[in-house]
């Protein structure tokens, strides 16, 4: 590896960002920590955790002080697709206010680099109408036709990032996540993905019994495991790339594929009840990595069964030590 760096991981108190500040220390680097929240599953990492709300920018060029060569704002108000339909005001304020703060106080106090995380949820929505979706590419965000709210958020700051990069010369990188999960994300409350939300349920049903999924669950996605989403920040981060990168896997399914996939681990025949008026977010999402092959030479490997498999072990085994929770599998978000 090369030099020790000093890191700040924004949103470290998240499920992304809780397992970046690992792998950064595991890498050998000093690594500030600050969230609105500490970690929810287990303690940090990190050689210092703050709590500072990031929605202020007084706290942002807190968070940047003090030599710091390399920031990952990962910090964001979001969830799954019941979620971020339902407050596209907050959602798109509280982000806003973040992104721009932070890159305003990195710029101020000599950060080298910035890395954005930004979500396929910028892509042109009339792209994503058929599940037998051609997958994105990056150039598929223009002309701009984002998921309200959460989309044009995440599209107007990667717009933002190049200015900072045209205005001042400022140094910024931006990923587009595609569905991360993995264990230590959120499986219950409201803010979960389809994954996890699925794990849960088919960890509380009995054999043979019925669960409910939003939509008629032929919409697709395709979903990343934490691991390589960690794996692919730290190389987007290094790399000399500066226009928006996917990262994702192109093994597409359908929620309904994924549900069998998930009753299949656990061991479990699970019936679908489909609730038609659930929110389902786009018909079908993919993601292209041609360009992240080409920028990388690496793109996500893990396979879907094989990630769900220890997801799933570890949400059942927190669900079956506690009472149950029962929340309706949602659609992918992002």
């Amino acid at each position: 590896m090369g030099k020790q760096k000093r890191v700040l991981v924004t949103g470290a108190g998240g499920f992304i960002g809780h397992h970046l500040v690992k792998r950064l220390k595991s890498d050998g680097h000093w690594v500030r920590g600050v969230d609105i929240k500490y970690p929810e599953y287990e303690a940090t990492a990190s050689d210092a955790f703050e709590i500072l709300d990031l929605r202020k920018a007084e706290n942002c060029l807190l968070a940047t002080r003090g030599g710091i060569d390399e920031v990952y704002n990962l910090a964001a108000d979001m969830g799954g697709i019941g979620y971020i339909t339902a407050y596209l005001a907050d959602i798109s304020r509280h982000n806003i206010l973040i992104n721009a703060h932070m890159l305003e106080a990195s710029r101020q106090n000599g950060i080298q680099r910035f890395l954005f995380s930004s979500s396929a949820c910028v892509y042109n929505q009339s792209k994503q109408q058929d599940a037998g979706v051609t997958p994105l590419r990056e150039e598929d965000a223009h002309p701009a036709d984002p998921e309200p709210g959460y989309g044009w958020e995440k599209l107007f700051t990667e717009q933002l990032c190049r200015y900072y990069y045209k205005d001042y010369g400022f140094e910024t990188r931006i990923v587009r996540f595609h569905n991360v999960y993995g264990p230590l994300g959120t499986y219950e409350g409201g803010k979960e993905k389809a994954p996890a939300a699925i794990c849960r349920k088919v960890a509380l049903t009995e054999d043979n019994a019925e669960i409910e999924v939003w939509g008629d669950g032929e919409q697709t996605r395709s979903f990343m495991y934490v691991d390589d989403c960690v794996e692919g920040l730290v190389r987007i981060m290094a790399s000399d790339h500066r226009d928006p990168l996917n990262l994702g896997t192109d093994e597409l399914v359908t929620i309904n594929e994924l549900v069998n996939m998930v009753a299949r681990i656990a061991g479990k025949r699970i019936t679908k009840r489909h609730n038609l008026s659930g929110p389902q977010g786009v018909r079908g999402r993919n993601s292209d990595n041609t360009r992240l092959r080409e920028v990388l030479g690496w793109e996500p490997s893990i396979r879907l069964e094989q990630g769900l498999a220890v997801t799933y072990e570890w949400i059942r085994a927190r669900v079956l030590s506690k009472a149950p929770v029962s929340v309706v599998v949602s659609a992918a978000a992002d």
